[in-house]
């Protein structure tokens, strides 16, 4: 890796430093693709955590940079659902155990801080790759190429640019790419705990009538917290000293973890569903939150996205491999196909949970205990549906089954 701040040419550019963007760039160059990452420094730590699922694990093991944070990460072996909402009907209480599909565990729960840094690492290693410490200002596409202007005055021109700059991605704008999106009546507080009693690896889900609220586990005696929330009320929770939160987590988790500790670094953010309408076009391909947006609600946002980033890595490979254009309309086409029917079915999944948590209309309750229940009762249903939302059969790129690019 070399760091620049005059004009690169390249063959990808790939703009924006989160695990999405680092885990394309990162491919590539180990593929031997010439590769250009602009990623800014983050100005404060990232206290936030990823649940990372078993395939996504295996990817970064192939792009040798789990092993850097592999201490840092506790797995999730039991999923556990619990419905909290006392309404009238009320589904079972269902547990999931990764055992039962041949895993050791679903996936691994780990902060930002640790994942990014093991990524930043394994970047440093590879010849392949130049790192501009910059924020990309403006996106120029044209018939032949991409060129990213840096505020700092660097300058890079490339065949493909891969769009990691999140929800206000800059790149999806100049290529001209429209979003749907869709607003929930909620909000979500993320933390992370410390606690008395063990989680024995096992993330636990009440579902309540505001949403979810999850406990996943982090290593040693400690957990994150996603609480899913009333936005009228999301002002004076996050306001609470550390102290009183930790009752109200206490209270809100019927105190399975025992007495709690809030650490700082909370986060507060609106719920909203988004999706770019189309993933790739004019030599742009979107990755991670440029692509779509989802409530964190069953460890599918990361996740996706680095299912995005491993797939757009394997295409161009591909491409420059054969000799072709890495940023031709065709490797992008493709790229939307192979990815669109995991990015729909995922959000879809997502979004009908919520809602069927926030509906009152009782028949929607009843469909919703009556799948939790055969879940719980039907074994060949519930490992089908392990397997499902842990390792996607019709989405697995190459990384996500071991294989080097």
């Amino acid at each position: 890796m070399s760091t620049v701040t005059s004009t690169v040419t390249t063959e990808i550019v790939v703009v924006g430093g989160g695990p999405a963007g680092l885990t394309a760039a990162i491919a590539l160059a180990a593929a031997g693709v010439e590769t250009t990452l602009v990623a800014k420094p983050p100005a404060a730590a990232d206290y936030r955590t990823t649940a990372l699922l078993a395939g996504s694990v295996t990817a970064l093991e192939t792009l040798g940079a789990w092993a850097r944070c592999a201490a840092h990460a506790a797995p999730l072996r039991t999923i556990r659902i619990v419905d909290d909402t006392a309404r009238l009907l009320r589904a079972p209480e269902v547990c999931f155990e990764a055992r039962e599909i041949g895993l050791d565990a679903f996936g691994q729960n780990i902060e930002n801080r640790f994942l990014l840094a093991a990524l930043q690492a394994r970047a440093r290693e590879l010849a392949a790759l130049t790192v501009i410490d910059d924020e990309a200002d403006t996106i120029a596409l044209d018939d032949d190429g991409v060129t990213v202007s840096c505020r700092q005055g660097a300058r890079v021109s490339a065949r493909l640019a891969i769009a990691a700059d999140g929800r206000q991605s800059r790149c999806r704008a100049a290529a001209g790419i429209e979003t749907v999106t869709r607003d929930y009546p909620q909000s979500a507080i993320t933390c992370n705990l410390r606690h008395r009693r063990s989680h024995h690896d096992t993330s636990t889900e009440f579902h309540t009538a505001h949403g979810p609220f999850t406990l996943v586990p982090l290593a040693g005696l400690r957990s994150s917290l996603v609480f899913v929330i009333d936005p009228d009320e999301a002002p004076r929770l996050a306001a609470l000293p550390d102290a009183e939160l930790a009752i109200e987590v206490e209270r809100r988790s019927h105190a399975i973890l025992g007495k709690i500790e809030v650490e700082p670094g909370r986060g507060v953010f609106p719920l909203r569903v988004a999706t770019a309408k189309r993933l790739g076009a004019r030599r742009v391909a979107l990755v991670g939150e440029a692509a779509h947006v989802i409530p964190p609600i069953g460890a599918q946002g990361l996740n996706l996205g680095l299912r995005d980033a491993a797939t757009i890595a394997e295409i161009a490979a591909d491409a420059r491999r054969e000799g072709g254009d890495v940023g031709a309309a065709g490797v992008t086409e493709r790229y939307g196909r192979m990815r669109r029917t995991d990015v729909t079915s995922r959000t879809l999944a997502v979004d009908l949970l919520n809602r069927s948590l926030l509906s009152d209309f009782l028949p929607v309750q009843a469909a919703r205990g009556l799948g939790l229940f055969l879940l719980d009762r039907v074994s060949p249903l519930r490992r089908a549906a392990m397997r499902e939302g842990v390792l996607p059969r019709a989405s697995q790129p190459r990384l996500m089954r071991g294989e080097s690019l």
